[in-house]
């Protein structure tokens, strides 16, 4: 029996070391809480293909838009914690929506984080027409008329709507937000006059941009961008601490093997040093590949998180 029960106990042992070795032996759903075309679209598609070309591994990226990103996370937090179910989010779905939402479908506890795969500014975006050159004049305009200043965000709560709120909080004016459902209708709504800015990610503003229907003001972020380098930064323009990005990430339900977790970390780390994907980042999504680690990528969840909770507290915004 007690043979028995020693081989039972290194049959236990050793099984997570085995799957690991084994794994993975189907496909990964890959559960993307935003529609597809977005930011956390783009950067999980770019990084999923390139691992299946290079490793052979074959991934489902599965959409499920909507809530503030409630539905892909919960989705994802029911999974079995095998590795066979991700999550790929942005900031607002760990960072913010604690932040807003008294009550979630997750919380710290119910995913861990893989990897950090990209981090990209967002653009402030005008219309085309508006007499608006500069982050400058916009802001001056809504200091000349407190609340009449307009701003489309993809919704209540969204990292959009933050970041705006932030613009205005850290200038010291009242903008009046207008909640769209989605990005693309905020963005189209800036084309089309219907608002006076919105705050957005470069794959949604593209199409405006290249057909003149926009123009950029500049980024959220303290340092300019590589990638648009003559875009200049709210702090340039003199509203000081304003650094809001929006970073995509794999995370995977809490009780998935370390064994499993590491491989799902080397596969996407090698594919972003890769400079074929760094390039694709950039140019589509605007985003540069960080390839930040679990822990470090924690910690950057708790940073922006304190820094949502002041933005939010400063305006007045109290969790629902």
């Amino acid at each position: 029996m007690k043979a028995l029960t020693a081989g039972i106990m290194l049959a236990c042992a050793l099984a997570p070391s085995a799957q690991a070795q084994e794994y993975p032996g189907k496909s990964i759903r890959v559960l993307v809480s935003f529609a597809p075309g977005g930011v956390v679209d783009t950067s999980t598609r770019i990084v999923t293909n390139k691992i299946s070309e290079v490793m052979g591994w074959h991934f489902v990226v599965d959409n499920r838009p909507g809530a503030n990103g409630f539905i892909g996370a919960a989705a994802a937090a029911k999974a079995n914690p095998d590795g066979y179910t991700m999550l790929s989010a942005h900031t607002g779905e760990f960072a913010i929506n604690p932040v807003m939402f008294k009550s979630m479908p997750y919380d710290e506890k119910t995913f861990l984080p893989v990897i950090m795969l990209s981090d990209a500014p967002m653009l402030i975006v005008v219309n085309a027409q508006s007499p608006h050159g500069s982050i400058k004049a916009l802001i001056a305009a809504a200091q000349a008329k407190p609340g009449a200043v307009t701003f489309g965000s993809p919704g209540t709560g969204s990292v959009n709507h933050m970041a705006s709120e932030w613009l205005a909080a850290a200038a010291g004016v009242k903008m009046l937000h207008v909640p769209y459902k989605g990005g693309a209708p905020a963005v189209a709504a800036v084309a089309t006059g219907e608002v006076m800015f919105t705050i957005a990610g470069m794959p949604g503003v593209t199409p405006h941009l290249q057909a003149k229907r926009v123009k950029v003001l500049g980024i959220t972020t303290a340092k300019r961008s590589p990638q648009w380098p003559d875009y200049a930064t709210a702090q340039e323009m003199g509203v000081p601490g304003v650094d809001a990005s929006i970073w995509v990430g794999f995370f995977v339900p809490r009780g998935t093997p370390q064994p499993i977790i590491n491989k799902l970390y080397n596969a996407s780390a090698s594919v972003l040093k890769r400079a074929d994907v760094k390039e694709r980042l950039a140019v589509v999504g605007g985003a540069d590949a960080v390839a930040t680690a679990g822990a470090a990528f924690n910690a950057r969840i708790v940073s922006d998180g304190a820094r949502y909770k002041k933005v939010a507290a400063q305006v007045g915004i109290q969790p629902q």
